[in-house]
Protein backbone atom coordinates (compact mmCIF):
# COMPACT_ATOMS: atom_id res chain seq x y z
CA UNK A 1 0.00 0.00 0.00
CA UNK A 2 1.64 3.68 -0.73
CA UNK A 3 1.81 5.36 1.99
CA UNK A 4 2.21 8.56 0.76
CA UNK A 5 0.22 11.65 -0.48
CA UNK A 6 0.19 14.66 -2.72
CA UNK A 7 0.98 17.86 -0.44
CA UNK A 8 -2.41 18.77 0.71
CA UNK A 9 -3.45 22.70 2.05
CA UNK A 10 -3.31 23.58 5.78
CA UNK A 11 -6.60 23.92 7.46
CA UNK A 12 -7.20 27.22 9.80
CA UNK A 13 -6.45 26.48 12.94
CA UNK A 14 -7.67 28.08 15.99
CA UNK A 15 -6.28 29.39 19.26
CA UNK A 16 -2.71 28.21 20.34
CA UNK A 17 0.52 27.57 19.15
CA UNK A 18 1.20 24.35 16.94
CA UNK A 19 4.14 22.53 16.62
CA UNK A 20 6.95 23.00 14.06
CA UNK A 21 8.10 20.04 12.90
CA UNK A 22 11.73 19.37 11.85
CA UNK A 23 11.71 20.40 8.34
CA UNK A 24 14.42 17.98 7.64
CA UNK A 25 12.52 15.37 9.17
CA UNK A 26 9.84 12.82 8.13
CA UNK A 27 9.71 9.24 8.35
CA UNK A 28 11.73 6.67 6.41
CA UNK A 29 10.01 4.75 4.00
CA UNK A 30 12.99 2.10 4.03
CA UNK A 31 13.38 1.52 7.70
CA UNK A 32 11.73 -1.73 9.17
CA UNK A 33 9.96 0.28 11.70
CA UNK A 34 6.16 1.62 10.38
CA UNK A 35 5.92 4.54 9.91
CA UNK A 36 2.99 5.84 12.08
CA UNK A 37 5.65 4.34 15.19
CA UNK A 38 8.54 6.64 13.97
CA UNK A 39 6.20 9.20 13.94
CA UNK A 40 4.60 8.59 17.88
CA UNK A 41 8.42 8.05 18.69
CA UNK A 42 9.76 11.48 17.05
CA UNK A 43 6.93 12.97 18.72
CA UNK A 44 7.20 11.25 21.72
CA UNK A 45 10.86 12.70 22.19
CA UNK A 46 9.06 16.25 21.16
CA UNK A 47 7.35 16.03 24.38
CA UNK A 48 9.42 14.00 27.24
CA UNK A 49 12.04 16.55 26.19
CA UNK A 50 9.88 20.01 27.00
CA UNK A 51 10.05 20.84 23.00
CA UNK A 52 6.28 20.37 22.88
CA UNK A 53 5.12 21.93 26.61
CA UNK A 54 2.13 20.61 28.41
CA UNK A 55 -0.73 22.55 26.76
CA UNK A 56 0.45 23.21 23.31
CA UNK A 57 -2.05 22.33 20.53
CA UNK A 58 -0.49 20.14 17.65
CA UNK A 59 -1.33 20.86 13.71
CA UNK A 60 -4.64 19.93 12.77
CA UNK A 61 -4.10 16.38 11.10
CA UNK A 62 -4.30 17.42 7.49
CA UNK A 63 -1.24 19.54 8.37
CA UNK A 64 0.58 16.92 10.03
CA UNK A 65 0.10 14.65 6.74
CA UNK A 66 1.16 17.62 4.53
CA UNK A 67 4.37 18.00 6.51
CA UNK A 68 4.76 14.27 6.67
CA UNK A 69 3.94 13.51 3.74
CA UNK A 70 1.92 10.15 4.79
CA UNK A 71 -1.73 9.54 4.86
CA UNK A 72 -4.00 10.48 7.11
CA UNK A 73 -4.83 6.63 8.46
CA UNK A 74 -0.86 7.18 9.30
CA UNK A 75 -1.41 9.96 11.14
CA UNK A 76 -4.17 8.89 13.04
CA UNK A 77 -2.88 5.66 14.31
CA UNK A 78 0.46 7.83 15.42
CA UNK A 79 -1.63 9.82 17.61
CA UNK A 80 -3.71 6.97 19.05
CA UNK A 81 -0.55 5.56 20.49
CA UNK A 82 0.11 8.89 21.86
CA UNK A 83 -3.59 9.12 23.33
CA UNK A 84 -3.49 5.58 24.70
CA UNK A 85 -0.17 6.91 26.96
CA UNK A 86 -1.80 9.72 27.85
CA UNK A 87 0.57 12.08 26.41
CA UNK A 88 -2.15 13.88 24.34
CA UNK A 89 -5.86 14.31 24.27
CA UNK A 90 -8.70 15.74 22.30
CA UNK A 91 -10.56 18.70 23.57
CA UNK A 92 -14.29 19.86 23.48
CA UNK A 93 -14.41 22.49 20.83
CA UNK A 94 -11.69 20.75 18.98
CA UNK A 95 -8.12 20.87 18.20
CA UNK A 96 -5.31 18.26 20.33
CA UNK A 97 -3.06 19.08 22.83
CA UNK A 98 0.01 18.04 24.71
CA UNK A 99 -1.36 16.45 28.23
CA UNK A 100 -1.60 19.28 30.93
CA UNK A 101 0.32 17.52 33.93
CA UNK A 102 -0.09 20.68 36.23
CA UNK A 103 -2.28 19.83 39.03
CA UNK A 104 -5.72 21.00 39.44
CA UNK A 105 -4.54 23.49 42.72
CA UNK A 106 -1.62 25.14 40.70
CA UNK A 107 -2.63 27.72 38.12
CA UNK A 108 0.52 27.25 35.88
CA UNK A 109 2.05 24.18 35.10
CA UNK A 110 6.12 26.45 35.57
CA UNK A 111 6.53 25.54 31.73
CA UNK A 112 7.03 28.40 28.97
CA UNK A 113 4.15 27.68 27.25
CA UNK A 114 2.11 29.23 29.74
CA UNK A 115 3.88 33.14 28.29
CA UNK A 116 3.92 31.95 24.91
CA UNK A 117 0.22 34.13 24.40
CA UNK A 118 1.56 36.92 27.38
CA UNK A 119 4.20 38.98 25.78
CA UNK A 120 3.74 42.69 24.48
CA UNK A 121 4.38 41.54 20.39
CA UNK A 122 1.82 40.78 18.93
CA UNK A 123 1.78 37.40 16.90
CA UNK A 124 2.13 37.63 13.30
CA UNK A 125 -1.10 36.87 11.22
CA UNK A 126 -1.95 33.38 10.66
CA UNK A 127 -1.60 33.67 6.71
CA UNK A 128 1.92 35.27 7.45
CA UNK A 129 3.04 32.85 9.99
CA UNK A 130 2.34 29.80 7.18
CA UNK A 131 3.78 31.91 4.15
CA UNK A 132 7.23 32.15 6.32
CA UNK A 133 6.87 28.49 7.38
CA UNK A 134 6.62 27.28 4.00
CA UNK A 135 8.75 29.40 1.77
CA UNK A 136 10.85 26.92 2.88
CA UNK A 137 9.13 23.76 1.58
CA UNK A 138 10.52 22.23 -1.30
CA UNK A 139 8.20 21.48 -4.40
CA UNK A 140 6.10 25.23 -3.83
CA UNK A 141 6.28 28.27 -6.39
CA UNK A 142 6.63 31.54 -4.51
CA UNK A 143 4.33 33.76 -6.29
CA UNK A 144 4.79 36.13 -3.96
CA UNK A 145 7.86 36.34 -2.28
CA UNK A 146 9.80 39.89 -1.71
CA UNK A 147 13.33 38.99 -2.55
CA UNK A 148 15.44 38.13 -5.31
CA UNK A 149 16.00 34.60 -6.87
CA UNK A 150 18.96 32.92 -5.54
CA UNK A 151 20.36 33.17 -9.12
CA UNK A 152 19.56 37.08 -9.19
CA UNK A 153 21.97 37.23 -5.90
CA UNK A 154 25.47 38.52 -6.57
CA UNK A 155 27.31 35.48 -4.93
CA UNK A 156 30.45 35.46 -7.07
CA UNK A 157 31.32 39.34 -6.37
CA UNK A 158 30.09 39.24 -3.06
CA UNK A 159 32.50 35.96 -2.65
CA UNK A 160 34.77 38.58 -3.95
CA UNK A 161 34.30 41.14 -0.75
CA UNK A 162 34.63 38.31 1.84
CA UNK A 163 37.74 36.93 0.16
CA UNK A 164 39.07 39.95 0.71
CA UNK A 165 37.60 40.68 4.32
CA UNK A 166 39.66 37.60 4.94
CA UNK A 167 42.88 39.02 4.23
CA UNK A 168 42.67 41.48 6.81
CA UNK A 169 45.11 41.86 9.30
CA UNK A 170 42.87 42.08 12.24
CA UNK A 171 39.55 40.68 10.90
CA UNK A 172 36.27 42.56 12.03
CA UNK A 173 35.39 40.82 14.90
CA UNK A 174 34.92 43.28 17.99
CA UNK A 175 31.77 45.53 18.13
CA UNK A 176 31.29 49.14 16.56
CA UNK A 177 30.20 52.25 17.52
CA UNK A 178 26.47 52.56 18.64
CA UNK A 179 25.28 53.95 15.09
CA UNK A 180 27.55 51.55 13.27
CA UNK A 181 31.23 51.00 11.26
CA UNK A 182 32.39 54.82 9.98
CA UNK A 183 33.29 53.71 7.08
CA UNK A 184 30.13 52.06 6.28
CA UNK A 185 28.32 54.94 7.22
CA UNK A 186 30.69 57.14 5.01
CA UNK A 187 29.83 54.80 2.09
CA UNK A 188 26.21 54.91 2.71
CA UNK A 189 26.12 58.00 2.93
CA UNK A 190 27.78 59.05 -0.54
CA UNK A 191 25.61 56.64 -1.81
CA UNK A 192 22.38 58.68 -0.68
CA UNK A 193 23.88 61.39 -1.60
CA UNK A 194 23.35 59.81 -5.82
CA UNK A 195 20.27 59.92 -5.12
CA UNK A 196 19.73 63.66 -3.68
CA UNK A 197 20.07 63.07 0.04
CA UNK A 198 22.21 64.91 2.08
CA UNK A 199 23.00 63.20 5.65
CA UNK A 200 26.41 62.68 6.62
CA UNK A 201 27.82 59.82 8.78
CA UNK A 202 26.73 61.31 12.06
CA UNK A 203 23.29 61.98 10.79
CA UNK A 204 23.12 57.66 9.57
CA UNK A 205 22.53 54.68 12.18
CA UNK A 206 23.01 51.10 10.66
CA UNK A 207 20.65 48.85 11.63
CA UNK A 208 20.10 45.11 10.80
CA UNK A 209 17.72 45.52 8.01
CA UNK A 210 15.11 47.68 7.55
CA UNK A 211 12.74 46.12 9.40
CA UNK A 212 14.73 46.99 12.57
CA UNK A 213 14.48 50.59 11.48
CA UNK A 214 11.09 49.99 11.82
CA UNK A 215 10.84 48.72 15.33
CA UNK A 216 13.45 51.00 16.81
CA UNK A 217 11.15 53.59 15.47
CA UNK A 218 7.96 51.94 16.90
CA UNK A 219 9.49 51.79 20.07
CA UNK A 220 11.57 54.55 20.68
CA UNK A 221 10.04 58.01 19.33
CA UNK A 222 6.07 57.28 19.42
CA UNK A 223 4.43 57.45 22.64
CA UNK A 224 1.69 54.47 23.43
CA UNK A 225 -1.91 55.10 21.16
CA UNK A 226 -0.60 57.64 19.22
CA UNK A 227 -1.67 57.43 15.51
CA UNK A 228 0.07 56.96 11.91
CA UNK A 229 -0.90 57.67 8.71
CA UNK A 230 0.10 55.58 5.93
CA UNK A 231 -1.18 54.33 2.53
CA UNK A 232 -4.03 51.50 2.28
CA UNK A 233 -2.42 49.24 1.04
CA UNK A 234 0.67 49.24 2.75
CA UNK A 235 3.04 46.54 3.98
CA UNK A 236 3.08 48.14 7.17
CA UNK A 237 -0.28 46.08 7.57
CA UNK A 238 1.77 42.90 7.29
CA UNK A 239 3.74 43.42 10.21
CA UNK A 240 2.74 44.42 14.03
CA UNK A 241 6.10 46.24 14.76
CA UNK A 242 3.77 49.23 15.47
CA UNK A 243 0.76 47.52 16.99
CA UNK A 244 2.52 45.67 19.77
CA UNK A 245 3.87 49.11 20.72
CA UNK A 246 0.49 50.28 20.96
CA UNK A 247 0.46 52.43 18.41
CA UNK A 248 -2.48 52.67 15.78
CA UNK A 249 -2.71 53.27 12.28
CA UNK A 250 -4.93 55.13 9.89
CA UNK A 251 -5.31 54.37 6.08
CA UNK A 252 -5.25 57.13 3.26
CA UNK A 253 -6.42 55.90 -0.36
CA UNK A 254 -3.88 56.19 -3.35
CA UNK A 255 -4.35 56.70 -7.12
CA UNK A 256 -1.98 56.35 -9.78
CA UNK A 257 0.10 59.44 -8.73
CA UNK A 258 0.15 58.33 -5.34
CA UNK A 259 -1.21 59.30 -1.91
CA UNK A 260 -3.44 62.10 -1.94
CA UNK A 261 -2.52 64.91 0.20
CA UNK A 262 -5.72 66.66 0.03
CA UNK A 263 -7.33 63.44 2.61
CA UNK A 264 -4.18 63.42 4.61
CA UNK A 265 -4.88 67.23 5.49
CA UNK A 266 -8.44 66.08 6.89
CA UNK A 267 -7.67 62.72 8.40
CA UNK A 268 -4.34 63.82 10.14
CA UNK A 269 -5.91 66.64 11.89
CA UNK A 270 -9.11 64.31 12.72
CA UNK A 271 -6.94 61.12 14.25
CA UNK A 272 -4.10 63.49 15.82
CA UNK A 273 -1.35 62.14 13.63
CA UNK A 274 1.97 61.71 15.23
CA UNK A 275 3.45 60.47 11.85
CA UNK A 276 3.03 59.30 8.10
CA UNK A 277 4.54 56.30 6.63
CA UNK A 278 5.27 56.33 3.11
CA UNK A 279 6.78 54.20 0.20
CA UNK A 280 6.50 57.27 -2.27
CA UNK A 281 9.25 55.11 -5.00
CA UNK A 282 7.57 51.38 -6.24
CA UNK A 283 5.27 51.34 -3.52
CA UNK A 284 4.76 48.03 -1.67
CA UNK A 285 2.24 46.27 -2.56
CA UNK A 286 0.65 48.07 -5.49
CA UNK A 287 4.30 49.09 -7.65
CA UNK A 288 3.23 53.11 -7.74
CA UNK A 289 5.41 55.57 -8.07
CA UNK A 290 4.37 59.21 -6.12
CA UNK A 291 5.54 61.84 -9.23
CA UNK A 292 7.38 64.55 -8.34
CA UNK A 293 4.36 67.11 -8.52
CA UNK A 294 2.69 65.00 -5.71
CA UNK A 295 5.56 64.63 -3.22
CA UNK A 296 6.11 68.35 -3.62
CA UNK A 297 2.16 68.92 -2.45
CA UNK A 298 2.37 65.89 0.22
CA UNK A 299 6.11 67.90 1.36
CA UNK A 300 3.78 71.29 1.87
CA UNK A 301 1.01 69.84 3.59
CA UNK A 302 3.16 68.07 6.08
CA UNK A 303 5.00 71.05 6.63
CA UNK A 304 1.97 73.40 7.29
CA UNK A 305 0.62 70.50 9.58
CA UNK A 306 4.00 69.97 11.60
CA UNK A 307 3.78 65.89 10.51
CA UNK A 308 6.86 64.02 10.46
CA UNK A 309 7.30 61.42 7.93
CA UNK A 310 9.04 57.98 7.91
CA UNK A 311 10.09 57.64 3.79
CA UNK A 312 10.32 53.86 3.29
CA UNK A 313 13.20 53.71 0.49
CA UNK A 314 13.61 49.80 0.07
CA UNK A 315 12.69 49.99 -3.67
CA UNK A 316 14.05 53.51 -4.94
CA UNK A 317 17.37 51.84 -6.63
CA UNK A 318 15.25 48.81 -8.38
CA UNK A 319 13.65 50.78 -10.87
CA UNK A 320 13.73 48.99 -14.43
CA UNK A 321 12.67 52.12 -16.56
CA UNK A 322 13.78 55.57 -15.45
CA UNK A 323 14.82 56.50 -11.96
CA UNK A 324 12.39 57.68 -9.51
CA UNK A 325 11.88 61.48 -8.54
CA UNK A 326 14.16 62.38 -5.84
CA UNK A 327 13.36 60.99 -2.81
CA UNK A 328 11.16 62.98 0.04
CA UNK A 329 14.20 63.03 2.08
CA UNK A 330 15.79 64.94 -0.68
CA UNK A 331 13.38 67.66 0.00
CA UNK A 332 13.32 68.11 3.65
CA UNK A 333 15.34 70.72 4.43
CA UNK A 334 13.62 71.07 8.36
CA UNK A 335 14.45 67.13 9.86
CA UNK A 336 10.69 66.07 9.04
CA UNK A 337 11.94 63.07 7.09
CA UNK A 338 13.44 59.87 8.68
CA UNK A 339 14.61 58.14 5.50
CA UNK A 340 14.71 54.15 5.35
CA UNK A 341 17.24 51.80 3.28
CA UNK A 342 18.24 48.43 3.10
CA UNK A 343 20.40 46.33 1.31
CA UNK A 344 18.49 43.20 1.11
CA UNK A 345 16.39 44.04 -1.49
CA UNK A 346 19.31 44.65 -4.55
CA UNK A 347 22.61 42.89 -2.69
CA UNK A 348 21.64 40.31 0.05
CA UNK A 349 18.97 39.74 2.15
CA UNK A 350 21.16 37.34 4.22
CA UNK A 351 23.27 40.31 5.22
CA UNK A 352 21.22 41.95 7.08
CA UNK A 353 22.35 45.38 6.69
CA UNK A 354 19.85 48.51 6.70
CA UNK A 355 19.89 52.14 7.84
CA UNK A 356 17.75 55.27 8.76
CA UNK A 357 19.13 58.49 8.00
CA UNK A 358 17.62 61.96 10.02
CA UNK A 359 18.39 64.33 12.30
CA UNK A 360 21.10 63.83 14.89
CA UNK A 361 19.45 63.66 17.87
CA UNK A 362 17.03 61.48 16.47
CA UNK A 363 19.41 59.01 14.75
CA UNK A 364 21.56 58.48 18.34
CA UNK A 365 18.17 58.25 20.32
CA UNK A 366 17.73 55.49 17.98
CA UNK A 367 20.96 54.15 18.63
CA UNK A 368 20.37 54.03 22.25
CA UNK A 369 18.01 51.80 21.48
CA UNK A 370 19.37 49.65 19.55
CA UNK A 371 22.65 49.29 21.79
CA UNK A 372 19.78 47.65 24.47
CA UNK A 373 18.33 45.77 22.02
CA UNK A 374 21.56 43.81 19.92
CA UNK A 375 24.39 46.32 21.02
CA UNK A 376 24.87 46.19 17.01
CA UNK A 377 24.20 44.93 13.94
CA UNK A 378 26.77 42.60 12.53
CA UNK A 379 30.47 43.67 12.85
CA UNK A 380 31.13 41.08 9.91
CA UNK A 381 28.05 42.27 8.17
CA UNK A 382 28.92 45.80 8.43
CA UNK A 383 32.63 45.50 6.95
CA UNK A 384 31.19 43.25 4.16
CA UNK A 385 28.71 45.69 3.36
CA UNK A 386 31.12 48.83 3.73
CA UNK A 387 33.67 46.76 0.81
CA UNK A 388 30.66 46.13 -1.25
CA UNK A 389 29.58 49.71 -1.62
CA UNK A 390 33.56 50.91 -1.97
CA UNK A 391 34.42 48.52 -4.21
CA UNK A 392 32.40 49.57 -6.68
CA UNK A 393 30.72 46.42 -6.61
CA UNK A 394 27.15 47.75 -5.84
CA UNK A 395 26.60 50.08 -9.00
CA UNK A 396 27.15 47.16 -11.14
CA UNK A 397 25.35 44.42 -9.72
CA UNK A 398 22.18 47.04 -10.05
CA UNK A 399 22.61 47.75 -14.07
CA UNK A 400 22.87 43.87 -14.17
CA UNK A 401 19.90 42.94 -12.05
CA UNK A 402 17.75 46.29 -13.48
CA UNK A 403 17.88 44.31 -17.05
CA UNK A 404 17.02 40.72 -15.86
CA UNK A 405 14.29 42.11 -13.66
CA UNK A 406 12.76 43.63 -16.52
CA UNK A 407 13.27 40.11 -18.74
CA UNK A 408 11.26 38.49 -16.11
CA UNK A 409 8.59 41.37 -15.83
CA UNK A 410 7.84 41.74 -19.13
CA UNK A 411 7.16 37.38 -19.22
CA UNK A 412 5.29 37.76 -16.51
CA UNK A 413 2.90 40.79 -17.86
CA UNK A 414 2.57 38.26 -21.08
CA UNK A 415 1.68 35.19 -18.91
CA UNK A 416 -0.90 37.72 -17.23
CA UNK A 417 -1.83 39.05 -20.90
CA UNK A 418 -2.44 35.05 -22.40
CA UNK A 419 -4.12 34.03 -19.17
CA UNK A 420 -5.81 36.28 -16.63
CA UNK A 421 -7.35 38.87 -19.50
CA UNK A 422 -10.85 38.71 -18.76
CA UNK A 423 -10.18 37.21 -14.73
CA UNK A 424 -8.19 40.35 -13.93
CA UNK A 425 -6.50 43.54 -14.35
CA UNK A 426 -3.04 44.57 -13.28
CA UNK A 427 -0.59 47.83 -13.54
CA UNK A 428 2.83 47.98 -15.76
CA UNK A 429 5.25 48.69 -12.73
CA UNK A 430 8.02 50.64 -13.44
CA UNK A 431 10.17 48.99 -10.80
CA UNK A 432 10.53 46.93 -7.91
CA UNK A 433 9.31 43.33 -7.96
CA UNK A 434 5.55 43.56 -7.80
CA UNK A 435 2.57 43.38 -9.90
CA UNK A 436 -0.38 44.24 -8.57
CA UNK A 437 -3.18 41.70 -9.56
CA UNK A 438 -7.06 43.05 -9.05
CA UNK A 439 -9.46 40.29 -9.29
CA UNK A 440 -12.96 41.24 -11.42
CA UNK A 441 -14.66 38.10 -9.20
CA UNK A 442 -13.05 37.34 -5.60
CA UNK A 443 -14.19 35.08 -3.26
CA UNK A 444 -12.46 34.58 0.15
CA UNK A 445 -8.73 35.04 0.58
CA UNK A 446 -8.12 32.41 2.89
CA UNK A 447 -9.62 29.86 0.45
CA UNK A 448 -7.58 31.10 -2.80
CA UNK A 449 -4.72 31.14 -0.60
CA UNK A 450 -5.05 27.19 0.03
CA UNK A 451 -6.44 26.16 -3.32
CA UNK A 452 -3.42 27.83 -4.44
CA UNK A 453 -1.46 25.74 -2.24
CA UNK A 454 -2.95 22.61 -2.92
CA UNK A 455 -1.40 23.51 -6.39
CA UNK A 456 1.71 23.73 -5.22
CA UNK A 457 1.54 28.00 -5.43
CA UNK A 458 2.31 30.18 -2.57
CA UNK A 459 0.42 33.28 -2.23
CA UNK A 460 0.34 36.45 -1.40
CA UNK A 461 -3.29 38.04 -0.90
CA UNK A 462 -4.49 41.24 -0.63
CA UNK A 463 -5.91 40.86 2.54
CA UNK A 464 -2.29 41.10 4.26
CA UNK A 465 -2.30 44.69 3.02
CA UNK A 466 -5.32 46.11 3.64
CA UNK A 467 -7.66 44.01 6.05
CA UNK A 468 -10.64 44.35 3.76
CA UNK A 469 -9.11 43.66 0.63
CA UNK A 470 -10.50 40.80 -0.96
CA UNK A 471 -9.73 41.67 -4.95
CA UNK A 472 -5.95 41.81 -4.80
CA UNK A 473 -2.82 39.67 -5.38
CA UNK A 474 0.61 41.01 -4.94
CA UNK A 475 2.41 38.73 -7.15
CA UNK A 476 6.44 39.40 -7.41
CA UNK A 477 8.33 38.65 -10.60
CA UNK A 478 11.77 38.35 -8.69
CA UNK A 479 11.90 35.04 -6.91
CA UNK A 480 10.07 32.36 -9.26
CA UNK A 481 12.03 31.14 -12.09
CA UNK A 482 11.22 31.69 -15.33
CA UNK A 483 9.98 28.16 -15.35
CA UNK A 484 8.49 28.68 -13.10
CA UNK A 485 6.45 31.41 -13.83
CA UNK A 486 5.40 29.76 -17.41
CA UNK A 487 3.79 26.86 -14.93
CA UNK A 488 2.10 28.96 -12.35
CA UNK A 489 0.64 31.63 -14.18
CA UNK A 490 -2.09 29.20 -16.02
CA UNK A 491 -2.70 27.33 -12.71
CA UNK A 492 -3.50 30.42 -11.00
CA UNK A 493 -5.64 31.85 -13.85
CA UNK A 494 -7.28 28.00 -12.96
CA UNK A 495 -7.93 28.77 -9.61
CA UNK A 496 -9.68 32.17 -10.14
CA UNK A 497 -11.43 31.22 -12.88
CA UNK A 498 -13.11 28.40 -10.38
CA UNK A 499 -13.27 30.68 -7.50
CA UNK A 500 -10.82 29.64 -5.48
Amino acid sequence: MNDKLPPSPPEQEQEGASPSLSVDWRPDPASPLPLHAQIAAHFLAKIRTGAWPSGMRLAPQRELCRRLGVNRSTVVTALGQLTALGLIEGRRGGGTFVTDTSSAETERSGNWNDYVEEGIHYPNLPTIQDINRLEYEPGLIRLGTGEPAPELLPGAAMNQVLAGLSQRVLPPLSYEEPLGSPVLRAAVSRMLERSGILADPASILITSGALQGLQLIALGLLPRGSTILLEKPSYLYSIHAFQSAGVKFSGLPLDGRGLIPERLAAEAVRSKAAMLYSIPSFHNPTGIVMDTERRKELMEVTGRLGLPILEDGAYQELWLDEPPPLPLKALDREGRVLHLGTLSKAASPGLRIGWIAGPEPVVRRLADIKMQSDYGASSLSQWAAASWLTGGYHEEHLHTLRRRLRERRSLMLELLRLHCTGLATWNVPAGGFYIWLSLLHAGPPRKLFTAALHAGLLLNTGDLYDRSDRRHLRLSYAYASPAELERAIPLLAGLIRAGG
